[in-house]
């Protein structure tokens, strides 16, 4: 079974959930995930892009020695206790000849800083991720070299925060797979200094979409409302503690789902399959219109529906079902072991290369449809036989795949075929593959708050246990209770 887990070499701090800058606290640990239909992944590296930072010798240096020599120091560079962005600073610097950039552009940074970073709230992102505290406090009071790399990790890591998300993929657990397209953020922050609309430049990397503008607007009513009640002091206006509690509760999850915004495309394509794991739904869009809503079933909590992109390029009628070898080991195995009869009662059978495969039929566990997507996790879109889970209220019960409860309508309006072709094709009996007219993008989320076509926002729990993570990763800035101190990367569970 593939258990979810950190591959990626960044670890994830243990932080307070407490946040001055939102004006509410929060607390929580999440649950260890499991995903999905197929065995582990290999792990993949967080090391940032490779640089080649070195020079011929026979070009003379001319650039200021101590920030070349802070750049290049081992280990994690830091200036006033503020972790930098070292790979993102070597780019920039390496692009300005390893000089001071913001002593010439006195105008230009303070205009970057107060229009952008400290406005970084706007997009529910805490202005202390990018050094807006102590650069307010001590900021001219630290030498040419540190207020310089200050100022540039602040609007370089705030521009790669709305490009791909304050965490971005490198921190995240691996079944957190979105990311949109690179952004040279480097051209952008150059672009951004000759421009005669700085923040313009830099707001642009923000995503496109109207879901994201919605969410903008829903989460900034509600933090209104939050900072309102804490600014009452009237006993008899006081609100209720349950009532705060739950705007702080929507306001906390406004945050974390602007965030999981970020990692989509800017602009998401207009023709689109969405599938929301955290609700269990499936959305067929055309032209950015949802045209087809239908339920889904996805993994069960120990067995977590990652999150991804992919591609629909086929649809499979009548589907063989080759079982990844985690489910074959942990489950089918042991059966056959204490029932020597199990594999053909249940139309199973041993391949050659040792692997076991359902026959195609109503009985096989993929239903007489599959959507054929490729993704590193072996998670399947299908149909199923078992039509009963579709009436569950939460229907988070299989391995991580993603069952549809009526997939001849997708299938129809996926092909651009009748419904009697579709049937005709299913009652041959053999397995057929049909292509899409044109390849269909699919995203595979996880939003605890999402907006509705009619632009109302929603919100709905969080059966995975997801959201406390990405809170905790937001608010890292502020500092940690000792009350709630904790060994590095400890999990509930």
């Amino acid at each position: 079974m593939f258990i979810r887990r950190r591959i990626r070499d960044a670890k994830l701090p243990v932080l307070a959930a407490g946040v001055a800058a939102f004006a509410f606290v929060f607390g929580g640990s999440a649950l260890p995930r499991a995903a999905v239909c197929a065995e582990a992944n290999s792990p993949i590296s967080a090391d940032a892009p490779s640089l080649d930072t070195a020079a011929p010798d026979s070009i003379p240096f001319t650039g200021n020695p101590e920030l070349k020599t802070r750049l290049d120091a081992p280990g994690k560079q830091t200036v006033a206790g503020e972790r930098l962005h070292g790979w993102l600073l070597r780019r920039f610097y390496i692009a300005h000849g390893y000089q001071t950039v913001w002593d010439g552009h006195p105008a230009e940074a303070s205009r970057l800083l107060g229009d952008t970073v400290l406005r970084a709230a706007d997009h529910g992102l805490d202005p202390g991720l990018f050094h807006a505290n102590v650069l307010g406090e001590r900021g001219p009071n630290l030498s040419t070299v540190e207020r310089d790399l200050l100022l540039s990790d602040a609007f370089l890591s705030y521009a790669d925060a709305l490009a791909r998300g304050a965490m971005p993929i490198e921190e995240r657990m691996d079944d957190e797979d979105l990311t949109p397209e690179p952004v040279d953020i480097v051209a952008v922050i150059d672009t951004a200094i000759a421009a005669p609309d700085l923040a313009k430049v830099i707001e642009a990397l923000a995503p496109a979409s109207i879901e994201y503008e919605t969410m903008r607007r829903a989460y900034a009513e509600h933090r209104a409302i939050a900072l309102g009640a804490q600014g009452v002091r009237t006993k008899t206006a006081r609100p209720s503690p349950e009532r705060a509690a739950a705007v702080e509760q929507r306001v906390r999850q406004l945050v974390v789902n602007l965030e999981r915004l970020r990692w989509l495309p800017r602009q998401m394509p207009r023709d689109r399959v969405v599938v929301n794991a955290a609700i269990a739904r499936l959305q067929l869009f055309r032209d950015d219109r949802p045209v087809f809503t239908t339920r889904v079933v996805v993994g069960e909590t120990d067995k977590q529906t990652p999150e991804f992109q992919s591609t629909i390029n086929d649809v499979l009628l009548n589907p063989p079902w080759n079982i990844p070898r985690s489910i074959a080991q942990k489950e089918i195995l042991p059966k056959l072991a204490a029932d020597p009869g199990y594999l053909a009662s249940h139309h199973m059978r041993f391949r050659s290369n040792g692997a076991i495969q359902q026959e195609a039929g109503p009985y096989s566990a993929l239903g007489r449809l599959k959507f054929e997507m490729n993704d590193r996790y072996d998670v399947y879109l299908h149909d199923t036989p078992t039509k009963s889970l579709f009436q569950s209220a939460a229907r988070m019960m299989s391995h991580g795949c993603v069952r549809v409860e009526n997939p001849r309508t997708l299938a129809v309006m996926l092909l651009g075929q009748p419904l009697e072709t579709i049937d005709k094709g299913i009652a041959a009996g053999h397995t057929g593959r049909r292509a899409l007219p044109v390849p269909m993008p699919i995203f595979i989320v996880y939003q605890t708050a999402y907006v509705e076509s009619d632009g109302s926002v929603r919100f709905s729990g969080d059966p995975y246990e997801r959201d406390a993570e990405i809170w905790r990763y937001l608010t890292r800035a502020q500092p940690l209770p000792v009350a709630q101190d904790s060994p590095a990367g400890q999990r509930k569970g």
